[in-house]
């Protein structure tokens, strides 16, 4: 074996006895492998292949295929990704993209294309953000949060399906519309509303379980009728709020680059930019007669 070796399994608990410590060793920028794994160990999906980069006795790196098809990889430099593409090529996997921070995921893709003849498409493009110091927006708008409950299910199911349409994100739109909340990346979540004071709700933010002191907030959520108003920031920041009280060392939210308000709205409550990442989509399509 190599010094610098992939190893390749189907066995998530065996994968995070070995690799789950070098994940929380960064768990904000480890943030969408630690909850995607854990989603997966704990409704036993569909097979999916994990890698392990292993070098002096030590996890590197590490990357997974999602239940979607796409690899996510973290950070490697431009030399070990195009190494893994080569390496994934050679034993004929099909991956239907790469998640990954901006420099990795475009090393990869340039490798794969050479290695496959497969087009990268650039299709998603966010920035990472670590919150640093809590600061409540200032006015605060009237109202309150309040945590949802069973009787909100079909409001936020709605208020989910809009956030897609907005944001383009076809594959939940599609879930949401087959009744398959639960299999969403929606349905672990925990919502929380943010209401005016005769209870009337106008924003909306959920967040993920705690997963290696890690909690993301995703998404966030008011009617365009209702923004600019400052209820996004209030219900981000309650959200926020709750999860340092649960104990989280790491909160994080990943935010549209083309939305400077969102981004400038993050900011001024306290997040911090941390990393940007890029998803690309790979085209197999034969090339056109000439």
């Amino acid at each position: 074996m190599l010094p610098d070796d992939w190893q390749l399994t189907e066995d998530v608990d065996d994968f995070l006895a070995r690799a789950g410590d070098f994940l929380r060793s960064r768990p904000a920028l480890h943030n969408t492998p630690l909850t995607d794994i854990e989603k997966l160990r704990t409704h036993r999906a569909e097979a999916s292949v994990f890698g392990r980069l292993e070098s002096g006795g030590e996890v590197r790196a590490i990357f997974y295929r999602t239940p979607r098809g796409f690899l996510s990889v973290t950070p490697l430099s431009a030399e070990q990704a195009g190494t893994l593409a080569a390496h994934l090529a050679s034993l004929s996997h099909s991956p239907n993209g790469v998640i990954a921070d901006h420099d990795t995921a475009t090393a990869f893709a340039q490798t794969w294309q050479r290695h496959t003849g497969a087009a990268p498409v650039p299709y998603w493009r966010t920035h990472l953000y670590r919150l640093g110091t809590l600061t409540p927006p200032q006015p605060r708008p009237e109202g309150r949060g309040r945590i949802t409950g069973g009787k909100d299910r079909e409001q936020v199911v709605r208020w989910c399906r809009e956030f897609c349409v907005d944001v383009g994100e076809q594959p939940s739109i599609d879930l949401i519309d087959a009744g398959s909340w639960a299999n969403s990346r929606f349905g672990d979540r925990h919502f929380t509303f943010w209401e005016t004071p005769d209870g009337t709700p106008v924003s909306m933010a959920a967040a993920t379980s705690i997963v290696g002191g890690m909690i993301r907030v995703d998404p966030v959520y008011t009617p365009a009728h209702l923004r600019g108003r400052g209820y996004a920031g209030a219900v981000t920041a309650e959200v926020s709020r709750a999860a340092l009280a649960a104990g989280a060392t790491d909160i994080v939210l990943f935010a549209d680059p083309t939305n400077p308000t969102s981004n400038a709205l993050y900011q001024r409550i306290g997040y911090v930019h941390v990393a940007d990442f890029t998803g690309y989509k790979f085209s197999y399509g034969a090339p056109e007669a000439g």
